[in-house]
Protein backbone atom coordinates (compact mmCIF):
# COMPACT_ATOMS: atom_id res chain seq x y z
CA UNK A 1 0.00 0.00 0.00
CA UNK A 2 1.47 3.36 -0.93
CA UNK A 3 2.56 5.46 2.02
CA UNK A 4 1.47 3.11 4.81
CA UNK A 5 2.56 -0.21 6.24
CA UNK A 6 -0.03 -2.40 7.87
CA UNK A 7 0.74 -5.18 10.32
CA UNK A 8 -1.76 -7.28 12.20
CA UNK A 9 -1.70 -9.32 15.37
CA UNK A 10 -4.09 -10.74 17.89
CA UNK A 11 -4.19 -9.62 21.49
CA UNK A 12 -6.62 -11.16 23.96
CA UNK A 13 -8.80 -12.26 21.05
CA UNK A 14 -8.93 -8.80 19.45
CA UNK A 15 -7.62 -7.90 16.02
CA UNK A 16 -4.87 -5.30 16.38
CA UNK A 17 -3.93 -3.44 13.21
CA UNK A 18 -0.83 -1.28 13.42
CA UNK A 19 -0.51 1.46 10.81
CA UNK A 20 2.86 3.03 10.08
CA UNK A 21 3.50 5.96 7.73
CA UNK A 22 0.89 8.14 6.06
CA UNK A 23 -2.60 6.95 5.20
CA UNK A 24 -4.24 9.00 2.48
CA UNK A 25 -6.37 8.61 -0.63
CA UNK A 26 -3.65 6.60 -2.40
CA UNK A 27 -3.72 3.79 0.16
CA UNK A 28 -7.08 4.12 1.93
CA UNK A 29 -9.01 1.68 -0.26
CA UNK A 30 -6.27 -0.97 -0.08
CA UNK A 31 -6.00 -0.61 3.71
CA UNK A 32 -9.77 -0.82 4.08
CA UNK A 33 -9.94 -3.96 1.92
CA UNK A 34 -7.09 -5.62 3.81
CA UNK A 35 -8.56 -4.89 7.23
CA UNK A 36 -12.13 -5.70 6.20
CA UNK A 37 -10.97 -9.14 5.07
CA UNK A 38 -9.60 -9.78 8.56
CA UNK A 39 -12.46 -8.56 10.75
CA UNK A 40 -14.43 -11.50 12.14
CA UNK A 41 -17.98 -11.39 13.41
CA UNK A 42 -18.16 -10.17 17.00
CA UNK A 43 -14.52 -9.16 17.02
CA UNK A 44 -13.07 -5.97 18.41
CA UNK A 45 -10.80 -4.06 16.09
CA UNK A 46 -7.99 -2.04 17.68
CA UNK A 47 -6.25 0.32 15.28
CA UNK A 48 -2.80 1.21 16.60
CA UNK A 49 -1.98 4.66 15.24
CA UNK A 50 1.17 5.30 17.27
CA UNK A 51 3.33 5.25 14.12
CA UNK A 52 0.83 6.89 11.76
CA UNK A 53 1.96 10.42 10.99
CA UNK A 54 -0.82 11.53 8.65
CA UNK A 55 -4.43 10.68 7.91
CA UNK A 56 -6.65 12.38 5.33
CA UNK A 57 -10.44 12.49 5.10
CA UNK A 58 -10.68 9.60 2.65
CA UNK A 59 -8.70 7.39 5.02
CA UNK A 60 -10.80 8.57 7.96
CA UNK A 61 -13.90 7.53 6.02
CA UNK A 62 -12.36 4.10 5.48
CA UNK A 63 -11.66 3.75 9.22
CA UNK A 64 -15.22 4.75 10.09
CA UNK A 65 -16.58 2.17 7.62
CA UNK A 66 -14.39 -0.51 9.23
CA UNK A 67 -15.69 0.47 12.67
CA UNK A 68 -19.27 0.24 11.37
CA UNK A 69 -18.52 -3.20 9.90
CA UNK A 70 -17.19 -4.43 13.24
CA UNK A 71 -20.26 -3.01 15.02
CA UNK A 72 -22.67 -4.68 12.58
CA UNK A 73 -21.00 -7.97 13.42
CA UNK A 74 -21.41 -7.45 17.16
CA UNK A 75 -17.94 -6.09 17.85
CA UNK A 76 -16.53 -2.58 17.71
CA UNK A 77 -13.53 -0.57 16.61
CA UNK A 78 -11.28 1.69 18.66
CA UNK A 79 -8.22 3.81 17.97
CA UNK A 80 -5.06 3.53 20.03
CA UNK A 81 -2.49 6.31 20.37
CA UNK A 82 -3.36 8.66 17.50
CA UNK A 83 -0.65 11.26 16.91
CA UNK A 84 -1.32 15.05 17.12
CA UNK A 85 -2.05 15.59 13.39
CA UNK A 86 -4.43 12.65 13.37
CA UNK A 87 -6.12 13.81 16.58
CA UNK A 88 -6.56 17.23 14.99
CA UNK A 89 -8.37 15.76 11.97
CA UNK A 90 -10.56 13.68 14.27
CA UNK A 91 -11.47 16.79 16.26
CA UNK A 92 -12.07 18.97 13.20
CA UNK A 93 -14.43 16.42 11.68
CA UNK A 94 -16.19 15.66 14.95
CA UNK A 95 -15.36 11.98 14.57
CA UNK A 96 -13.23 12.01 17.70
CA UNK A 97 -16.41 11.57 19.73
CA UNK A 98 -17.34 8.46 17.72
CA UNK A 99 -14.02 6.85 18.58
CA UNK A 100 -13.93 8.08 22.17
CA UNK A 101 -17.40 6.68 22.86
CA UNK A 102 -16.31 3.32 21.44
CA UNK A 103 -13.17 3.30 23.58
CA UNK A 104 -15.06 4.22 26.73
CA UNK A 105 -17.68 1.53 26.11
CA UNK A 106 -14.98 -1.06 25.41
CA UNK A 107 -13.07 -0.10 28.56
CA UNK A 108 -16.24 -0.42 30.64
CA UNK A 109 -16.82 -3.88 29.24
CA UNK A 110 -13.16 -4.78 29.64
CA UNK A 111 -13.12 -5.81 26.00
CA UNK A 112 -9.89 -4.09 25.02
CA UNK A 113 -8.01 -4.48 28.24
CA UNK A 114 -7.69 -0.74 28.75
CA UNK A 115 -5.47 -0.42 25.68
CA UNK A 116 -7.69 1.98 23.77
CA UNK A 117 -6.98 5.61 24.38
CA UNK A 118 -7.54 8.94 22.80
Amino acid sequence: MPGVELTTSACDGHLVVALCGDLDVTGAADAEAAITALVARGQYLVIDMSALGFLDCSALGALLRMQALARRGGGDGVLAAPQPLVRRLLALTGSDEVWVQAAVAAAREGSVGGRARR
